[in-house]
């Protein structure tokens, strides 16, 4: 038998997961959050489970290629996009995936990036301290084949200067992003979705928005 997954990484997804909820960025069984353990380990959620009612019994171990420490149980189908987080960010201890209608509206819009400028939540990503800063957050195209999205995805990091901007967004789909571990993910998170929004809005009062 594996090793138990340990209590507060159990505890860490599943509040993850409700505050999500609560901001309506994992809708029905959408999205998928994972904290990565000790020996290489990922902690994730299964398929299939409503984030705002998650238990013990929706959390999962994988190792760092994805594969199920227990047979019989099915992670989520993008559990490789965590694991090539984890493995590209060795800082990398949280991962959360949302489906807000910010991102899916302006990810269906965008070219190959979306630009954040002179917004006061950029202060949410690390080594900024001011609003006077440019973010250019990597937006891919969807894809159903999850080794060649994971493959793209790496690909534009390798373009990127450092430090590579922790997350991105999948064009129709949703936002990955991660941190040093759930609290300051979901930190990165909230500000980019906060950000997100007030750039929708802005066009949609016919605004002009960098």
């Amino acid at each position: 038998m594996p090793d138990p997954i340990p209590d507060a990484a159990v505890q860490a997804v599943v509040e993850a997961g409700r505050r999500m909820a609560e901001r309506n960025w994992v809708p029905a069984t959408a999205g998928n959050i994972s904290v990565r353990l000790a020996g290489g380990r990922v902690a994730i959620t299964r398929s299939g489970f409503h984030k705002a009612h998650l238990t013990a019994e929706a959390v999962m171990a994988v190792d760092l290629q994805g594969a199920p420490e227990q047979a019989g149980l099915r992670p989520s189908a993008e559990t490789g996009l965590h694991c090539g987080v984890y493995r590209a960010f060795p800082e990398a201890r949280a991962v959360v995936h949302g489906h807000s209608v910010a991102n899916t509206v302006l990810s269906r819009r965008a070219g190959e990036t979306i630009r954040l400028e002179g917004y006061e939540l950029l202060k949410a990503f690390p080594g900024l301290d001011t609003h006077a800063a440019v973010v250019t957050v990597p937006v891919l195209d969807n894809d159903q084949d999850i080794p060649r999205l994971q493959a793209a995805v790496e690909a534009r990091w390798s373009r990127m200067a450092a430090p590579v901007v922790p997350g991105y967004l999948i064009r129709g789909h949703g936002v990955y992003v991660w941190g040093p571990d759930m609290d300051a993910a979901l930190a990165r998170l909230e500000g980019l979705e906060f950000m997100l929004a007030c750039k929708m809005a802005a066009i949609s009062l016919g605004g002009s928005d960098p």
